[in-house]
């Protein structure tokens, strides 16, 4: 055997022995999964809340996933997105021990699998082209059944907190009760004192009956029932400290506490004492021994106003009325992070230094073009609302979400007054529970700033047609409430789930550099209006008559000079405002516009340009290298 022959017979026993390597290898490889995320995001990784809520199942749960398969079924891009909620699905398989079971169906036109779709509820989305597809699923355990109609990309970020919600409550055998506390008529009442009409309840009561036991909690109630885990509190107007400690002790407790406060609330005329036939005045509530245990601040009889964020336009641009958008909301939070309006009026704004052991996470938030105005002028609008605006630059939270171990807020005990019923003179009556002075576990309370946001007036229109009542939304209010509650009363698990980052990220910047833009202008807007009113009223002045009636009209031309150049001040004035307000909206127009271009032109020809130059190069090398080739055997026989 030559060497050749023996070369080939030691390459081909290598070959072989690497084979088998690789096939040992990737067999034991297969039966250790190990799983790594490296994306932005972390988009393949679950929830902490998420697991524990799966990792709890105690029986299988059924995933019929209904997607349209098929080179022409759907676009690409959602062809993407159908794979990602299937890796999701799978993630959920994972950590639920086996417990989720998934079942795929493909519903054709006219199948067997289409009609099992439309008997689960799940409906034909329709692309631009009018074609129609299927993209949804159901969650089933036993005889409960919770269906996700239609899977939108647009709801990509809550794609995780939507499965879950759905594995949750058909998990759960019963419906979670809530109470609601409130000192307006949330709940309806059987006779309107104005009115002398029942007052019906608001939209937000009915919505909530529908997905829970509700419970209807007096404003004066000194105990809450330990049946309630959550409680929503709205406007607790005059709210006495009895009823604070029943609500500090509720949350040292363990339970959830969504509190709408408001320092100037529309919808809750109160009559005047003292004018009894005088227009009503504004309610203004707050919970203040808890706020200042909480490190919480918010001013009373104040509103608070927003040129960024303000409604409307013209002389009909009300800067106490906030019409808040994305750029306002809490992103990475569920409870905000699909909402895209939320309309506040007359709202105030906190001011939160947390006490220790207490985190705060803000869930809106106002424009640094904001400042307080006394509730008397709160409904100004156009030019005489923005007179005197002077902007804090100070960004302020609306809403926001206290975390950690709470703390008494009655360190020295019961408050006076409260019953106690521990001296054993009523045997049927439960004694009093000790006072906890701090929570056993870390819990959360959400403040929100605003109450009259919930009211029909600002939430919902309310429309008759055909003798039916329909209600359409006005904005994002009642969904924002209902999504706080639903959080809150799933549980710790799922009221800290994240949302997840989505695949497409929208610019968000534009909004804050109109803002950077309109701050140069404010303080010269409030110099010329000093300036203008301190001018009126010297002309006032030289023209208010002094000594005797005869005189009155009678002017020295040094007199009648002073007046005409106060005169054509105060009009060079009112002018230089009016070119001082317009440059105001052509510079944030223009903003825009050169935005929009940057982003449709100038990136695009950007691109374009360094792939050319790149192609460019590599032609360049390309040319370059039989050249070098050419020149190397030149220099060799050299």
């Amino acid at each position: 055997m030559n060497n050749k022959t023996s070369t080939l017979l030691y390459s081909a026993a290598g070959l072989i022995a690497l084979f088998l390597l690789l096939v040992a290898g990737n067999f034991l490889a297969s039966r250790v999964a190990v799983r790594a995320d490296l994306t932005d995001g972390r988009l393949f990784t679950l929830s902490e809340g998420t697991k524990k809520i799966l990792g709890k199942l105690d029986g299988p749960v059924k995933v019929r996933l209904y997607i349209s398969q098929g080179d022409n079924a759907m676009p690409v891009q959602l062809k993407s997105f159908a794979q990602r909620v299937d890796d999701l699905l799978r993630e959920f398989k994972a950590a639920s021990g086996g417990n989720i079971i998934i079942e795929k169906y493909n519903p054709k036109p006219d199948s067997d699998e289409e009609d099992a779709a439309q008997l689960d509820g799940i409906e034909p989305q329709t692309l631009t082209t009018g074609e129609q597809f299927y993209m949804g699923l159901t969650v089933s355990r036993l005889d409960r059944k919770e269906a996700i109609a239609g899977i939108n990309p647009q709801r990509e970020r809550l794609l995780e907190y939507d499965l879950i919600r759905a594995v949750a409550r058909v998990a759960n055998t019963e419906r979670p009760v809530i109470g609601l506390m409130s000192a307006v008529p949330v709940m309806g009442a059987p006779m309107n004192m104005m009115s002398r009409q029942p007052t019906e309840p608001w939209v937000l009561a009915g919505e909530l009956k529908r997905d829970f036991e509700v419970k209807n909690i007096p404003i004066s109630a000194e105990t809450i029932d330990p049946a309630i885990k959550t409680l929503l509190l709205i406007h607790p107007r005059d709210i006495s400290e009895r009823t604070e400690y029943a609500l500090d002790q509720f949350v040292l407790r363990g339970g959830k506490l969504i509190a709408f406060v408001d320092p100037h609330m529309y919808f809750d005329q109160q009559p005047n004492p003292m004018m009894p036939m005088a227009q009503g005045q504004p309610g203004q509530s707050t919970l203040p021994r808890l706020f200042k245990a909480w490190g919480v601040n918010m001013e009373l009889g104040k509103a608070l106003a927003d040129v960024t964020y303000a409604s409307g336009s013209g002389q009909r641009l009300t800067p106490t009325i906030l019409t808040l958008n994305r750029t306002a909301m809490n992103r990475d939070d569920v409870a905000t992070s699909q909402i895209e309006t939320v309309l506040l009026a007359f709202s105030g704004a906190f001011d939160i230094k947390p006490a220790a052991g207490l985190a705060v996470s803000e869930l809106m938030r106002s424009s640094p073009n904001n400042m307080f105005v006394d509730g008397i002028v709160a409904s100004l609008s156009g030019d005489t609302a923005m007179k005197g605006f002077v902007p804090t630059n100070k960004s302020l939270p609306l809403a926001a979400r206290l975390t950690g171990k709470f703390k008494t807020a009655f360190p020295e005990g019961v408050p006076e007054g409260m019953p106690r019923r521990d001296d054993g003179k009523d045997a049927k009556k439960a004694p009093e529970p000790a006072q906890l002075k701090e929570g056993a576990a870390e819990n959360s309370v959400v403040i929100v700033a605003d109450a009259d946001m919930l009211a029909d007036g600002a939430a919902v229109e309310i429309q008759n047609i055909f003798g039916q009542r329909v209600v359409v939304p006005s904005n994002g209010n009642l969904a924002f409430a209902q999504g706080l509650v639903e959080q809150a009363a799933a549980g710790d698990d799922l009221s800290t789930l994240r949302t997840r980052t989505s695949i497409f990220r929208p610019l968000t910047v534009v909004r804050e550099m109109e803002t950077n833009a309109q701050k140069q202008y404010f303080g010269k807007i409030k110099s010329m209006e000093d300036d203008l009113q301190q001018t009126t009223e010297k002309m006032q002045k030289l023209q208010r008559p002094s000594g005797d009636a005869k005189s009155a009209q009678i002017l020295t031309p040094e007199q009648q000079a002073e007046l005409d150049n106060f005169k054509k001040r105060v009009l060079s004035t009112r002018k230089e405002l009016k070119e001082l307000r317009k440059d105001l909206r052509q510079d944030a127009e223009a903003l825009q516009f050169w935005t929009k271009v940057a982003n449709i032109v100038v990136v695009p020809v950007l691109v374009a340009l360094f792939g050319i130059g790149m192609a460019i190069a590599r032609q360049r090398r390309a040319t370059a290298r039989p050249k070098a080739a050419e020149a190397a055997p030149a220099a060799t026989g050299a």
